[in-house]
């Protein structure tokens, strides 16, 4: 990612929602709201564009509409139960499922960023799947590719922070 951007630009887009620049991952721009007032989160995070996504390209909205990016994963539910929260089947790393495209990601938090993080699936191949995301750092990029395996029956994302994923 260059550094000629400026926060708000867009940089990326997956089915024409638009992945925006916001520098630093603890750049706050306001919170952004749909016209009849749901929630979408503070711009240019992460859960904001993925909560846009699912709003924009999947016309979802989800029942709390409020949470850090690892509050979207439950950890009290088994693997493949409807999370009532997102209103989303949950999955756990690893999982009886195959991760898929629209797929949300989501990762826990740590030392350095407490809240972690969330993206989209944009892609998934053999052996790896392709995040989109917003607010991955200065220098980050919207695109990543992650190893993906198939092992004792699970499939796994072969990132330690990933806890699991979220479906439609």
């Amino acid at each position: 990612m260059s550094l000629t951007y400026e926060i708000g630009d867009k940089v990326d887009s997956l089915n024409g929602v638009y992945v925006y620049y916001n520098g630093n991952v603890g750049n706050v721009e306001g919170r952004s709201l749909t016209e009849d007032g749901y929630n979408l989160g503070l711009k240019y995070q992460c859960v904001e564009f993925v909560k846009r996504y699912y709003f924009e390209a999947l016309n979802h909205k989800m029942p709390d509409s409020y949470g850090h990016a690892k509050d979207f994963f439950n950890v009290q539910l088994e693997d493949g139960l409807l999370n009532e929260q997102r209103n989303l089947k949950q999955f756990t790393n690893p999982s009886l499922k195959k991760p898929a495209i629209n797929d949300l990601v989501v990762y826990s938090g740590t030392l350095v960023n407490q809240y972690g993080h969330v993206a989209i699936i944009s892609n998934v191949f053999e052996h790896e799947i392709e995040i989109i995301q917003q607010n991955p750092g200065t220098f980050g990029s919207s695109r990543k590719r992650i190893g993906l395996f198939y092992k004792d029956g699970k499939w796994k994302i072969d990132h330690s922070q990933i806890i699991g994923w979220l479906r439609k």
